[in-house]
């Protein structure tokens, strides 16, 4: 259990780490709106965006590095990191000098015909992307630098550093305003904060990794196998955030713009509870490339404690907004949200659950080096997904786009779960009670949705404590279940047994 609370331990990191920059921002954006004016800030926001892609440029290499340095790790063979490192690090650097200068030569297209920016702001926003251009190289190079750390299972380092530079890419531009309102000056700004923060990456991993500067090489025959893993994640990279965002295009598309927002704002609200997953799948991805091939039963285990943990503690959160989905939007947005956005919530809160089972079962495929399984599944939905979207959209409006993205997400978990199951040791391969869990989940959610009020707290107040006490007592192993009354409060201070 000790192993495992250093797994509870990084997953926080992770979570404090993607949660301080929606808090930041929930403070930052209004005022920096207000400073910047529309225009500004629209090209500001995609500055941030724009940042944020620019890891793309890398071609998997960052998640391929963290995934080889872990195996290496796990296998003995730490001779081998720095050859790796150096050889991946280098590489990336080539690819962000190669991706900033497509920038350039594509930043007057983008910003004279692509982007519809006023003629008075052009000139401003022009040089404003060449800095960005320049950011490429340094964005690329501290993904690569965070995924050593990940790989090294430093998420405290990683995610210390993280923190504040989210803080600081949301704040600096926010120090500037009483001074001036320049992009070139802000996105400069936000150059040297991203310079910085690489130099601060770096300084940790060369503590972290040992002999990294003893004999710095760099290995042609290391790259080939690198990349070959990078692309494969790269697809997935790109197409997984066109499965999750073509709803809204086919909305505006076959609706209307005004039905967008009503799908876009429960959409964007459930889900914030992705946070939770990816906070967990991060932390346990290095730890499959580490220990899975070496020690699978270690592994099975840890898989199966990801995505029992996953359900026990997102299935109460998504009871409780499926059941309170009207009356939270009323009181959030007004009645017209409420309306128009009940059923959506609805159903895109269950269809969030579903996902949400499935970041564990796709990290142990990519961690064991097979992220083509996941790449050729998402190409594989495109198609199908586009067709029942549309289908879905003509005849039940937004509803229909909820119930099609959700379709999707439980298609993908089920064959994704059913994929990882196949690799776990014949011993523990079962998921049956997770199964069974499941079906009992989705009996509870389609109560909470469709009962009438007084039926839907009775659901909610009876059923999240049945659940679980339920899940503990069959969906998590006698170790975890005695860790977990180790805890509890009332054994603490129970007697001990006569004659201790």
């Amino acid at each position: 259990m000790r192993h495992t609370r250093l797994l509870a331990r990084d997953a926080l990191w992770n979570l404090l780490g993607q949660g301080a920059p929606l808090v930041a921002a929930f403070f930052a954006i209004p005022a920096l709106t207000r400073g910047l004016g529309a225009d500004r800030f629209g090209v500001l926001a995609l500055a941030w965006v724009f940042l944020g892609y620019f890891s793309l440029f890398d071609l998997g290499l960052g998640r391929a590095l963290t995934q080889a340095v872990s195996e290496r790790f796990g296998q003995g063979q730490p001779e081998d990191v720095p050859a790796i490192v150096w050889t991946s690090l280098a590489a990336m650097a080539l690819l962000g000098i190669v991706g900033a200068v497509a920038a350039v030569f594509a930043t007057p297209l983008m910003v004279t015909r692509v982007l519809k920016i006023p003629l008075p702001l052009q000139g401003e926003t022009q040089r404003a992307f060449y800095v960005l251009a320049a950011s490429i190289p340094v964005v690329i190079l501290t993904s690569g630098l965070r995924g050593i750390l990940e790989a090294c299972q430093r998420f405290d380092l990683s995610n210390a550093i993280r923190m504040p530079l989210s803080l600081l890419m949301l704040l600096a531009p926010m120090a500037v305003l009483p001074f001036d309102h320049s992009l070139v000056v802000i996105t400069g700004l936000l150059l040297l904060i991203r310079t910085i923060a690489t130099l601060v990456h770096a300084f940790f991993v060369i503590r972290v990794v040992p002999g990294l500067l003893v004999r710095p090489v760099i290995r042609r025959a290391m790259l080939r196998p690198l990349l070959a893993l990078g692309s494969w994640m790269t697809v997935s990279n790109v197409v997984s955030p066109l499965l999750v965002t073509l709803d809204r295009f086919v909305i505006g598309a076959a609706v209307s713009i005004g039905a967008v927002t009503y799908y876009t704002v429960p959409y964007e609200a459930v889900t914030k509870m992705w946070l939770l997953p990816v906070a967990i799948a991060t932390a346990l991805f290095p730890e499959f490339a580490a220990t899975f091939r070496h020690d699978p039963v270690r592994g099975a285990r840890l898989y199966r404690r990801g995505v029992t943990t996953l359900l026990l503690l997102l299935f109460p959160m998504t009871l409780i907004i499926v059941a309170g989905a009207r009356l939270g939007l009323r009181l959030w947005l007004g009645p017209a949200f409420a309306d128009h956005g009940t059923a959506v919530l609805q159903i895109l809160a269950a269809g969030v659950l579903i996902n949400s089972m499935a970041y564990v079962p796709f990290t142990l495929i990519q961690g064991l080096g097979r992220p083509d399984i996941t790449a050729k599944l998402h190409l594989l939905e495109i198609g199908p997904f586009i067709g029942i979207l549309w289908v879905l959209i003509a005849r039940f409006g937004i509803v229909g786009a909820a119930i099609a993205w959700t379709i999707r997400c439980t298609v993908d978990s089920a064959i994704l779960l059913t994929i990882a199951n196949h690799m776990l040791p014949r011993s523990h391969a079962s998921l049956r009670p997770v199964a069974v869990a499941c079906a009992i989940a989705a009996v509870l959610l389609v109560i909470a949705a469709l009962a009438p009020a007084p039926l839907r707290v009775a659901v909610v107040a009876l059923g999240v404590p049945a659940f679980a006490f339920g899940g503990v007592r069959w969906l998590l192993d006698r170790a975890d279940r005695d860790a977990i009354a180790a805890r509890l409060p009332f054994r603490r201070i129970a007697p001990a047994p006569a004659g201790d």
